[in-house]
């Protein structure tokens, strides 16, 4: 079901009784618009009153069930009525019955599309400060929580009021087509969160580069420290280095080139060339490398701790010490000699 110019009435509770929505019907009836109500469930008479006006008489109205559970439901609503520049009837904190509805107390948006497991709303007509102040609410919030579970379900509720929300269709010719695409879409879809969270920086390994003459404002005071800060210093240089050995390009030139240049300035290795990497699009999420020179810092601690430390053995090894055994057994015909001495 599609609607444009739409009034929306929002219900906290269930709708069962048919008198709880004839003054919103009479309402939309007059405006001569499409209604859309949605509430905890719509069932019982009001449901039936519902199917049976738009069958008959072509009663341009939906029911929807309100998204979420409990408190996140009640929060969802809210977004929606101060998206819609509507009110939520049955919320403790209004007293107004959905018998005593004034069309002010209508949300409206621009479209509206329902499926059987979707809505979308296009377009809410609320007051544009609201929004604002709403949003600005909900990233206090996310801020503020240490629930995983809670942060994610606070950015999606974010996302719907101040950003929109879209819908990838990914498609192939074949099932291993499609899943490496999705792939390869989950992984820009979290680059751009972490983007949107701590913003973005050269990529290419040039940030990295950059941090490098903060390194030597580090004062040290023996020589394992000294040693510790250099280790960090070859570390920071290893990205770029990789990128220029990807492209089978001299590493130590192109690294050395790079921290001559400006701060924004870095390696474009598919052109072979050196380009402002913010303009050229060549970015990475800031987030996304702090916590991989975090996590690598982390490990390299761990392991300067550990007494002992399991790996495979190298193949060249591995073919040298069974050619040593090898050797050794063949030593076994010198038994033949100690048969002799019997």
């Amino acid at each position: 079901v599609e609607f444009n110019d739409c009034l929306l009435l929002l219900n906290e509770k269930k709708i069962s009784s048919v008198q709880s929505i004839i003054p919103a019907l009479e309402l939309a009836n007059a405006q001569r618009k499409p209604l859309v109500i949605i509430a905890e469930d719509v069932d019982g008479e009001a449901l039936s009153t519902l199917v049976v006006n738009r069958l008959k008489i072509g009663l341009q109205v939906a029911a929807v069930k309100a998204p979420g559970f409990g408190d996140n439901r009640k929060a969802t609503l809210q977004d929606m009525a101060i998206a819609t520049g509507g009110i939520v009837f049955g919320d403790e904190a209004n007293t107004l019955k959905i018998e005593d509805i004034q069309l002010a107390d209508l949300g409206q948006v621009g479209e509206i599309a329902i499926t059987k497991d979707d809505t979308l709303i296009l377009r809410g007509k609320g007051k544009k400060a609201d929004v604002d102040r709403r949003s600005e609410q909900l990233r206090d919030q996310i801020s503020s929580t240490t629930s995983d579970y809670e942060k994610e379900k606070l950015q999606e509720r974010l996302a719907r009021l101040a950003s929109g929300v879209a819908v990838l269709k990914i498609g192939g010719s074949s099932e291993v087509e499609v899943n490496e695409k999705k792939d390869r879409v989950n992984d820009a879809l979290n680059a751009t969160r972490a983007a949107v969270e701590e913003g973005i920086v050269p990529g290419g390994g040039t940030a990295l580069l950059r941090c490098i003459p903060g390194l030597n404002s580090i004062q040290t005071s023996n020589d394992d420290q000294e040693i510790g800060v250099d280790i960090v210093r070859k570390a920071l240089r290893m990205p770029c280095m990789q990128i220029a050995k990807n492209a089978g390009i001299d590493a130590s030139v192109v690294v050395a080139k790079v921290e001559e240049l400006d701060s924004e300035i870095g390696y474009d290795a598919m052109n072979n060339e050196y380009v402002n990497m913010m303009e050229k699009g060549i970015i990475d999420p800031t987030k996304v490398v702090r916590t991989a020179l975090t996590d690598a810092a982390g490990v390299a601690s761990l392991l300067t701790t550990a007494e002992a430390v399991i790996t495979d053995i190298p193949k060249d090894d591995l073919i040298g010490t069974d050619g040593g055994r090898m050797g050794g057994m063949g030593g076994m015909g010198g038994m033949g000699g100690m048969g002799g001495m019997m």
